[in-house]
């Protein structure tokens, strides 16, 4: 690559010598036979144009994902909170896109990249400016007579005009900075996207660790009750000597266990619901979350689709994409600079000494220019420009690559996940129903009399300690489903920002899909 560069500036300087001819050569000839010089040059520098600086991609994606058949499904809804039935996280996530701040951070970044895109896209269009100037000079008269009379001299100055410049861009460096400024907007406005959904699947986390908590502090305080009534038990034993003093020590020690549980639960209550009014946007005295229960939610399902639909519907996918592409024109802007520049230039308007006869026709006067600058010698500045560029497009390609590749692998986990909570889900459930039975049969039997404490105590802690790690896993089934929602893009689509087709990568992305696998209507892959 290095002997590629360093040809292709060696084709420049080429085209340098050739153009300084012909700059001293139109002071001898008529500029009809000079001005198609340029084309002379132009073979010679327009093979280093013609090399594709855009890399390929080269990933397969898998048509089917392990833990999902391989059925093309619709992207979730875009409000895909309302799925879990829930009026209050509803209305939460809508609040959270309306005043998160850091989508509002998103958004100013957006407003940043608009004005960088119209600084990039300024330098293809042409700069008028226009000027007027009235001046008033004095002259002594000592520097115009030697031996006197001396009369100071004064005289006006009055003048409009306009004065306007265009580099032609020849080789489209212009064009490529202000596409790179282009498809960096774009990238901006992916991110915005990216933020949205991360926002709204950690609001939906938080509330549904709000729930969970609130179902643990009920299990907690049920089982106080529950430890409570045997401790009454046992020291009723205790006290006609069928119980021992470390039977009824170690019971009280259950009950404390289970106090001791309540601190923690309520502190990670107030917290999320703390957590929430920062997602909000608010203070948290100003917001009020009621909570509730995990029980009285659904439980949504959600399709996988296809692999090849997930490429279309991921922000971060679209965000690096757009990223590479607007670097893909830098590298090409880059490139642009070892050739030369053609500027025009013209001025004209009015002049005269006295205001009144400024806008005769004799008043008018003009100006018109031509030149052309081509680096020679830089201290390899352009050189490392182009080194510098094509580093950064490999970066951000591998980063494209990775968030293909983190996409396939969030889904994947997210459905693992969903599966297998929700079998530990319904196993753990049935380790409760036993526990409880066993413990209604050991309870029974302590008030007949006919059970050793270590027995009871035992079954009791089997049973809290289940309850409460049910508890725990219905939490984390729904926390997995948030993860699905938010691997598969949670509705965003490609077509939300339709890109026109001169901003589109110069070269096929090189995404290869497997035999028989084709894109969703309407969307490309």
């Amino acid at each position: 690559m290095g002997r590629r560069r360093l040809s292709c500036r060696g084709r420049a300087e080429a085209g340098a010598r050739v153009s300084v001819s012909a700059s001293f050569s139109r002071r001898r000839r008529a500029f009809a036979g000079g001005r198609f010089i340029p084309l002379f040059a132009f073979p010679l520098l327009s093979g280093c144009l013609l090399d594709n600086p855009n890399p390929k991609l080269a990933i397969e994606t898998p048509s089917s994902y392990r833990e999902a058949r391989a059925v093309p499904a619709p992207p979730p809804a875009t409000d895909w909170p309302r799925d879990f039935r829930s009026a209050e996280l509803t209305r939460l996530a809508v609040d959270a896109q309306a005043g998160n701040l850091d989508i509002a951070a998103a958004l100013a970044r957006i407003v940043e990249a608009e004005g960088q895109a119209e600084i990039a896209g300024a330098a293809q269009y042409p700069t008028v400016d226009a000027d007027a100037n009235a001046s008033r000079s004095g002259s002594p008269g000592t520097v115009h007579s030697k031996t006197g009379p001396f009369h100071t001299s004064a005289s006006n100055l009055f003048s409009l005009g306009l004065t306007a410049s265009y580099e032609i861009d020849f080789w489209g460096l212009n064009a490529a900075n202000a596409k790179a400024g282009r498809l960096l907007l774009e990238a901006s406005r992916f991110d915005r996207d990216v933020v949205a959904l991360m926002t709204a699947a950690t609001v939906a986390n938080t509330y549904f660790t709000i729930l969970g908590s609130q179902d643990r502090l009920r299990i907690a305080r049920r089982n106080i009750q529950t430890a409570e009534r045997v401790l009454k038990a046992i020291q009723s034993r205790f006290s006609v000597g069928t119980a021992s003093l470390l039977d009824v020590s170690q019971e009280e020690s259950l009950v404390d266990t289970q106090r001791a549980s309540i601190p923690p639960l309520e502190e990670t209550v107030l917290q999320s619901k703390n957590t929430i009014a920062v997602l909000l946007g608010r203070t948290p005295e100003s917001t009020a979350i009621r909570g509730g229960s995990l029980e009285s939610l659904a439980v949504p399902r959600v399709p996988a689709g296809i692999p090849s639909q997930l490429l279309l519907r991921r922000p971060d996918i679209a965000e690096a994409e757009a990223q590479l592409a607007a670097q893909n024109a830098s590298v090409y802007a880059a490139r642009a600079a070892f050739f030369p520049s053609i500027k025009l230039s013209a001025s004209g308007g009015v002049e005269s000494l006295l205001l009144k006869t400024l806008f005769r026709s004799d008043a008018a006067f003009g100006q018109m220019a031509a030149s052309a600058t081509q680096p020679i010698f830089d201290g390899g500045n352009l050189e490392g420009q182009f080194t510098l560029q094509k580093g950064k497009q490999v970066e951000l390609l591998q980063n494209y690559r990775k968030a293909i590749l983190q996409a396939f692998t969030d889904v994947e986990n997210a459905l693992i996940a969903v599966a297998e909570t929700t079998k530990h889900q319904r196993l753990e459930a049935e380790v409760v129903a036993a526990s409880t039975k066993a413990y209604q049969l050991t309870e029974q039997q302590l008030h007949e009399g006919t059970i050793d404490i270590t027995t009871v105590l035992n079954t009791q802690q089997t049973l809290f300690q289940a309850e409460d790690t049910l508890s725990q896993i219905k939490l984390q089934r729904f926390q997995a489903v948030v993860s699905l929602y938010q691997a598969l893009g949670g509705g965003w689509t490609r077509d939300r920002y339709p890109v026109t087709a001169d901003d589109q990568p110069a070269t096929d992305p090189g995404i290869i899909l497997p035999p028989g696998v084709h894109a969703a209507p309407g969307e490309q892959p």
